[in-house]
């Protein structure tokens, strides 16, 4: 394997998840975990929300079989008791409709906050890159010296 150049100062840089040797770059280790999207941040950085996800599929499918249950409650009503039965299947049919409702309603709101700890993580991270890409270009111009001093 060939050893690859600082892009700092251009020497030989054995390893990226260590400070440089001859500059004191810090480590970098985008060039061991893979390319970066378009948006600027790896799909390494983004850790999936495993949990979230499964009670967000939870939330609709216990929608989805609250349906089916209204759909069997509503035939059996109809064959047993036939009109007489409208009136408590009407009552029931809404009080099952809006259950499933929020409940798919809660899946879509887990899946939003899913969204939202993405976008959070992902402004930390441009936030630490850009702290750190300011950081090397105040120190990068300026020598260190020895310090003032002290009086």
């Amino acid at each position: 394997m060939t050893e690859s150049l600082c892009p700092d100062c251009g020497s030989p840089r054995p390893d990226w998840t260590k400070v440089c040797p001859a500059c004191g770059a810090p480590p970098e280790a985008e060039h061991r975990q893979g390319a970066e999207t378009a948006e600027g941040v790896r799909a390494a950085d983004l850790e999936p929300y495993i949990t979230l996800r499964y009670i967000a599929r939870l939330f609709k499918v216990l929608a989805g079989l609250i349906i089916v249950m209204l759909l069997g409650e509503v035939v059996t009503g109809l064959v047993i008791d036939g009109t007489a039965a409208l009136v408590t299947l009407i009552g029931e049919g809404t009080r099952l409709l809006v259950m499933a409702g929020l409940l798919w309603a809660g899946g879509d709101l887990t899946l939003l906050i899913i969204d939202a700890g993405h976008d959070l993580r992902v402004a930390r991270i441009l936030l630490g890159r850009i702290n750190t890409q300011l950081h090397l270009n105040s120190t990068a111009g300026t020598k260190r010296s020895e310090p003032p001093p002290v009086s």
